[in-house]
């Protein structure tokens, strides 16, 4: 089980194509990388999006805001579980596991702070 997480246009609701590839990985990924604004995080990292984002949502917490509303939430939550991250470990349920996971959304962010997150 994991969070597929996208940003979509606000007017539109498609997908939002960045303007360069980026090669952010998670549970799964495109090989060779991606324009769209789209990433994969593994559910076994639940229990600290729970815990820092949101008691009852955890990062659903996210889906239905912008890119504006979400970052500054991010940007803490990277700050409290930090970004050690494991080599070669991607599945284990770690702190710094699961706050680094989440720089790909705060690069999406940035891109497109009028973007608006969905997922699932």
């Amino acid at each position: 089980m994991s969070y597929d997480i996208r940003m979509i246009e606000p007017k539109t609701k498609k997908d939002i194509m960045l303007d360069s590839i980026h090669g952010f990985t998670g549970g799964t990924y495109a090989v060779g990388g991606t324009k769209k604004a789209w990433l994969n995080i593994t559910y076994n990292y639940s229990k600290y999006y729970y815990r820092h984002i949101d008691e009852a949502q955890g990062i659903r917490f996210l889906y239905g805001k912008t890119g504006k509303e979400c970052l500054p939430i991010l940007r803490k939550t990277i700050r409290v579980l930090g970004r050690n991250v494991i080599r070669g470990g991607y599945w284990k349920a770690t702190k710094g596991n699961a706050g680094n996971a989440l720089l790909g959304l705060v690069a999406f962010c940035k891109a497109r702070p009028d973007g608006i997150f969905i997922g699932d």
